[in-house]
């Protein structure tokens, strides 16, 4: 596979802006407008991987404006069928600190007025019980716990529209229903790759404790951004060491490849 192609996908989040060095940039263009930044394409343990910044590089896009649709399209239009997507959030648990990584398992729509679907036209409707992919939660749980580092197995996100925080009233809400991590752009990234076929996995750095876990913590940019950048080569590591454990795409087992199956869709798929 040349330069211009890859298998797996890897999503940047906040202050995630780079994977490797000497990667290539490819430029993208889709049906519905430029993606986030140009795609950076390189290998890892023999595999082909694209890396593309959520926020573009030097966040130039807040949650609320990026491009996921054009984002996941030009990841699969380069060959990517698996994503591993990093993403900041904050805590709605005590025992849930800075510097944790969850792996979540279930998430939560509380965002307003964003592209949430490619299929506006027809009778298409995804089944999204389970928006996680099995089998890049086991690989990322597989390889964080050999590498001593030990993902948490599992939680809620919900996904709030932003740019701002949440009050304090809506964090004890959140925290009130059961759910664990808060975060602005995990969706509609993972619908939009199910709708795709892609597998998709979140990879959650707790930064900080939302505004409801006790009378001290109100969430600040700052304290986001610090706690990402501290961690960022761990987390790095561990993306690095989960792509090549990924099955080849013409291997994958879990439910994801079949999302589609039997449904007739407004396009033909990249």
């Amino acid at each position: 596979m040349g330069v211009t192609g890859a298998e797996i996908g890897v999503i940047g989040g906040s202050g995630f802006y780079s994977l490797l060095d000497g990667m290539t940039d490819v430029a993208v263009t889709t049906p519905y407008g430029d993606p986030s930044d140009a795609v950076a394409v390189g290998e890892i343990g023999g595999r082909a991987v694209a890396f593309l910044p959520r926020h573009g590089r030097g966040h130039r896009l807040p949650a609320h404006e990026v491009n996921y649709r054009a984002n996941m399209w030009a990841l699969r239009s380069l060959g990517v069928r698996q994503v591993i997507a990093p993403v900041a959030v904050g805590s709605l648990r005590p025992e849930l600190g800075p510097g944790a990584v969850v792996v979540p398992d279930q998430l939560v729509d509380r965002t307003s007025g964003r592209a949430q679907t490619y299929y506006d036209s027809g009778a298409a409707h995804v089944q999204f019980a389970d928006p996680y992919c099995p089998a890049g939660r086991a690989a990322v749980l597989k390889a964080g716990a050999e590498a001593g580092q030990a993902p948490v197995d599992g939680a809620t996100m919900v996904v709030v529209q932003g740019p701002r925080f949440s009050t304090r009233a809506e964090s004890r809400w959140f925290a009130g229903q059961g759910w664990s991590l808060v975060n602005m752009t995990g969706h509609p990234e993972a619908v939009l790759a199910r709708e795709l076929a892609i597998c998709y996995t979140a990879l959650a750095l707790v930064t900080d404790y939302d505004a409801g876990v006790d009378a001290a913590s109100a969430v600040s940019q700052a304290e986001v951004f610090e706690v990402f950048a501290r961690n960022i080569e761990s987390l790095r590591d561990l993306v690095c060491r989960v792509v090549p454990t990924l099955p080849v795409p013409s291997a994958r087992s879990c439910p994801c490849p079949a999302a589609l199956d039997g449904m007739t869709l407004p396009f033909d798929l990249p």
